[in-house]
């Protein structure tokens, strides 16, 4: 059985490969921003990164504190081997789709 990926989920996922070893909340929603043009807000970044973790896509840990959040911990995620695994599932559809569309579908002028 296939599992599928709303959009969201799928930049959400990529930007936690992007960000190894250091995804946490903010730093993916930042990371949207700058990649994707994409302004979220924290909660659904959270939200999102949460349901990707009960599906088994993700894991997290809490970081060590640190001095500068004032002694304070960051929730770290990073993909699982079944995330990876849907992340390339997700790629190949993408690829295949992309490729079966037939060059007369491409060809008009911009106006």
């Amino acid at each position: 059985m296939r599992t599928y990926l709303g959009e969201l989920e799928e930049l959400i996922m990529l930007t936690v490969g992007v960000l190894y070893p250091e995804a946490y909340g903010v730093s993916v929603m930042d990371e949207l921003k700058v990649q994707a043009g994409r302004t979220l807000n924290i909660s659904s970044v959270h939200s999102v990164l949460i349901r990707l973790e009960d599906k088994g896509f993700l894991k997290s840990y809490m970081s060590e504190p640190r001095e500068e959040r004032g002694g304070r911990r960051k929730r770290i995620f990073t993909l699982t081997a079944s995330g990876k695994i849907v992340l390339e599932e997700s790629q190949l559809l993408r690829n295949q789709l992309y490729a079966m569309i037939p060059k007369p579908a491409f060809d008009f002028k911009l106006t």
